[in-house]
């Protein structure tokens, strides 16, 4: 049976907490419309404490009335449920510090005490809200205090706890050991969510739902604060890939939605990034190219077709002739075997003097160039033969009449 992991995209709200990243009301309206049309179900969309314009923008997301469930993320507090209220949104993710570190240092509260937030405001929310519960530095908090915040919040009427791993120091081991224990405790939901300090985001988000968690929280690009988050289009990939999961995502439409959100947030996608990058299915290298040509799953674990992408073969310091002629080929040209050689040390010195690939024109302009000097050389050859044939000729006159 399929399995279905249910993605929350915080793109919108601990995406745009990534420095200097600011989305208009209008990027949010298009941005949360196109997630909706790839099959996203759930968006959290901002932070209404944060003031009037926040909440403006809020409201005219919510006027769209997009198939999804629309959250706004909230501190523990009446304030910042009452912005909620007013922002329009019919579900809320409120968040409090589960570590010691964390509810010392920001709160002053000792386990005991969050408890009894939790439980009031809970109770609170839920008599309007869709609730979920969030645990801020979930990774860094006493097991036993975690269980209970999720007994106490189911109790009082929340339908799903997020486990967040705020400053990105678990590993896949450490996150499967976490949430394997509080699933088989928990009598609601798990989420996780993930911060990629030591790149492990996407890893660790897998690892989760592995261990049983039904939602994982990600943003598109893995934007977000610091290192960032678990990237939605390699979550959802990976998903589909390694474990046969659904996450109603249309995977096709990942390249668009990143492109889009990479736009809105003037930041430029690295080209190795995984899935959406411009060259993570280009290939070089010429033995690679040599196995793809024969069969695409020699060097192409993620068939590129499934996420929108095509394969792309390009000419370098590491092709080989079998990519050269594949090449050439594509613009009517057939390498000489004769040549091959050659043409492999030539464009092999063209790349490595420019530090660039070679395009297909100069790939065609180099072998054009290469057959005439051929051409002229066995031209000049057969002229020289015919030369040395006449001078060694020897003159024997005939006889006088």
């Amino acid at each position: 049976m399929t399995r279905h992991v249910f993605l929350n995209d915080t793109t919108l709200r601990d995406g745009e907490q990534a420095p200097g990243v600011a989305f208009t009301t209008t990027e949010k309206q298009e941005i949360a419309e196109s997630l909706a049309a790839a099959g996203v179900t759930e968006i959290e969309i901002g932070t209404p404490v944060m003031g009037a314009d926040e909440i403006e923008t809020i409201r005219a997301v919510v006027a769209r009335c997009l198939p999804v469930r629309l959250m706004a993320w909230c501190r523990m507090t009446s304030l910042d449920l009452d912005a909620a209220i007013e922002s329009g949104v019919h579900a809320v993710n409120l968040s409090l510090p589960a570590s010691d570190i964390q509810l010392a240092a920001k709160l002053g509260l000792d386990k005991a005490g969050a408890l009894q937030v939790i439980d009031h405001m809970v109770r609170r929310a839920a008599a309007g809200f869709f609730v979920a519960v969030g645990c801020e530095d979930a990774s860094r908090a006493n097991r036993d205090h975690l269980a209970r915040v999720i007994e106490t919040a189911a109790r009082a009427g929340a339908s799903r706890v997020r486990l967040a791993d705020t400053v990105g120091v678990l590993d896949p081991f450490s996150t499967f050991e976490l949430v394997v224990q509080l699933v088989a405790q928990s009598p609601i939901d798990l989420e996780f969510h993930a911060h990629n300090d030591l790149g492990l985001a996407a890893a660790n988000t897998l690892a989760a739902i592995r261990a049983g968690a039904r939602h994982a929280s990600v943003t598109l690009l893995g934007l977000g604060e610091r290192a960032g988050n678990a990237a939605l289009e390699e979550v959802a990939a990976a998903m589909a890939v390694l474990d046969g999961a659904d996450t109603g995502i249309e995977l096709t439409a990942l390249p668009d939605l990143a492109a889009q959100v990479a736009w809105a947030a003037r930041r430029q996608t690295a080209a190795i990034k995984p899935v959406v990058g411009a060259d993570v299915f280009t290939h070089e290298s010429g033995i690679h190219v040599a196995g793809l040509l024969k069969d695409s799953r020699t060097y192409q674990g993620l068939d590129p077709a499934l996420v929108g992408r095509c394969r792309r073969i390009v000419i370098g310091k590491h092709s080989g002739a079998t990519a050269i002629a594949h090449v050439l080929s594509e613009s009517g040209r057939d390498l000489d075997p004769d040549l091959a050689a050659a043409m492999v040390a030539r464009v092999r010195r063209e790349a490595a003097e420019t530090k660039s690939t070679v395009t297909a024109t100069q790939l065609v302009e180099l072998y054009d160039g290469m057959c005439s000097e051929a051409s002229l050389a066995e031209l000049c050859g057969s002229r020289s033969a015919v030369r040395e044939r006449t001078d060694t000729t020897v003159f024997r006159p005939g006889r006088m009449r």
